[in-house]
């Protein structure tokens, strides 16, 4: 994945920072506890689409 499209990317929901999992090629929001998946190089930011995460 492009840095450059990392720099601008933003949760859609609380518009925080994201991380970026190249292991799972998923985009991280710690704040929301949601992943957004990257398919075909391509994130996909619905939250419909996003996986939540495990935690408190």
């Amino acid at each position: 994945m492009d840095s450059r499209l990392l720099e601008i990317l933003v949760c859609p929901i609380c518009k925080g920072l994201l991380k970026h999992d190249r292991t799972a090629q998923e985009l991280i929001c710690q704040t929301d506890r949601l992943a957004f998946p990257i398919r075909d190089g391509i994130p996909i930011m619905i939250e419909e689409q996003a996986r939540v995460l495990p935690g408190s």
